[in-house]
């Protein structure tokens, strides 16, 4: 666990440097005189229907690199490995078949889309040119996962491209372009961060491509596609259920409403940065153990990802949830915004959900019942999308956050059942349960005592006495033994002489 500990703390630091400039920006986009609610909206559809075009578009080519990427390294040299070059030829073809699909729905679009969100029939074509940079980009980004150079693809993709992005914010914001010329420019994001990994990792002659068979391509080819196949569809099924909120919010309300959920639902995702470091981390040491057959490095992954990630998300739900209003208030953001509070604390509670379970997806992924991951899926989208449906046409905006607390609640109910009875591993213990009592005592304390004091004073003040609480109490506990490591290395590294 230390590797992965090392690379997670480099990652989530990055990442949180990330979070930092897409705050900057998310305040951009929703302070007073910016953008309009309505064209904030736009960006979170290009976001979400780019993300289903490229997990289509990639043939479930992503979870293959993952899985096989061992098989190739311990039998070919570098320059003989042709698992990339196959998979981002492979994702061309499944573009290609998107732009002919999408072009044929073009009409049903405009029918549905243009009365409550005409901006989106408006830039309707330039979702695909976003969505091959996002294709390109997310099958090189595996390659880097698994040849442990998640760091660098991870500072790309969080703080590189929000740092672009906020060019372009502020380009608009001070009236040096027009919006047609920002979302045009949005549209390059994922191109400028493909170019920019792909020149690294040939700088550090760590990419080759080659498109001669190889023996493992040949000795491997059924299972590849056996899985390919399987996993097609469950990518696309978790990415449909992911993006489903603004799709529907769309049609069945506005793209102004979508863009209050975006505002809110970045206030929620926040949580998810420890989440996604330590996933993209994980995946190269889970493969390597499923292949040595490992299952006790496997358990202790599991289980230390759940508990250091419970509390991760508990202490950053925690600071949001205290403050999230008066912050609103203090960064004067158009008042529309403030119809999103209740949508950040019910999405939290997902996050949260999510995020104590651990890397179960993974290791389900990286195993041989990788097949799970699919049916897994189908359960989630059955469950979600009717209910997102029914709940935003009733309830609007909020009903949508319901609908994605209750199905990843379930979705991880399955997964966690699976491995327990499958593999007899489960994470959870009574540290989990004092975690949660902990936090749930440091927000009452900080609520009760400080939630009358407004303005800045307010929000410092809440943000010290909840994280004191809970950071002194994680270390009384001993909850994780992961903070107690790290405290030993600080004090080895920086206090003693």
């Amino acid at each position: 666990m230390g590797s992965i500990r090392k690379q997670a703390i480099i990652s989530s630091l990055l990442v949180y440097i990330g979070f930092l400039v897409g705050a900057l920006n998310t305040y951009m986009y929703a302070k007073n005189g910016s953008f309009t609610p309505e064209q904030v909206g736009l960006t979170t559809i290009f976001l979400d229907l780019g993300q289903n075009m490229y997990v289509f578009a990639s043939l479930g080519l992503i979870p293959v690199i993952y899985k096989f990427y061992p098989y190739y390294k311990d039998n070919l040299e570098d320059k003989k490995n042709d698992l990339l070059s196959w998979a981002l030829l492979a994702s061309l073809i499944g573009f290609c078949i998107v732009v002919v699909g999408g072009l044929y729905l073009e009409p049903l679009i405009v029918r549905k889309y243009s009365a409550r969100s005409p901006l989106l029939v408006n830039y309707y074509y330039l979702i695909f040119p976003f969505a091959l940079g996002m294709l390109l980009f997310s099958v090189i980004e595996a390659f880097s996962w698994v040849i442990k150079k998640a760091v660098i693809s991870n500072f790309l993709k969080e703080t590189v491209m929000r740092s672009i992005t906020s060019i372009f914010i502020f380009l608009f914001y001070f009236k040096l372009i027009n919006f047609d010329t920002f979302i045009h420019l949005f549209t390059l994001l994922y191109f400028f961060i493909f170019a920019f990994l792909l020149v690294y990792l040939l700088r550090n002659k760590q990419l080759h491509f080659t498109f001669k068979i190889s023996r493992v391509t040949k000795k491997f080819k059924k299972k590849i596609f056996t899985m390919q196949s399987m996993l097609f569809g469950g990518t696309l099924i978790q990415s449909l259920a992911a993006t489903i909120d603004s799709i529907v919010i769309a049609g069945f309300q506005s793209l102004g409403a979508v863009g209050v959920f975006t505002i809110a639902k970045y206030a929620s995702n926040i949580i998810q940065v420890p989440q996604r470091s330590i996933q993209s981390i994980s995946i190269g040491v889970l493969s390597q153990a499923w292949k040595d057959k490992d299952m006790k490095e496997i358990n202790r992954i599991y289980h230390r990802s759940s508990i250091n990630l419970l509390l991760m998300s508990l202490f950053i739900f925690g600071n949001v949830w205290l403050n999230v209003k008066q912050g609103m208030e203090v960064l004067h953001l158009q008042k529309e915004y403030l119809d999103g509070l209740y949508v950040i604390m019910i999405l939290g509670f997902a996050r949260i959900i999510d995020a104590g379970t651990g890397v179960n997806g993974l290791v389900i992924g990286t195993s041989t019942f990788w097949r799970f991951d699919f049916y897994s899926g189908v359960v989630l989208l059955a469950f979600r999308l009717p209910l997102t449906w029914y709940l935003v046409k009733n309830y609007g905006i909020i009903g949508s956050a319901i609908a994605e607390l209750a199905a990843y609640a379930v979705y991880n109910f399955v997964r966690f059942e699976f491995l327990r009875r499958k593999f007899n591993m489960q994470p959870f213990n009574k540290k989990t349960l004092f975690s949660i009592i902990l936090t749930t005592a440091a927000y009452l304390i900080c609520y009760f005592l400080l939630n009358s004091i407004g303005g800045w004073t307010g929000i410092i003040l809440r943000a010290i006495l909840f994280s004191s609480i809970l950071i002194i109490g994680i270390f009384y506990l001993q909850l994780t033994p992961d903070a107690n490591q790290l405290y030993d290395n600080f004090k080895k590294k920086y206090l003693v002489k």
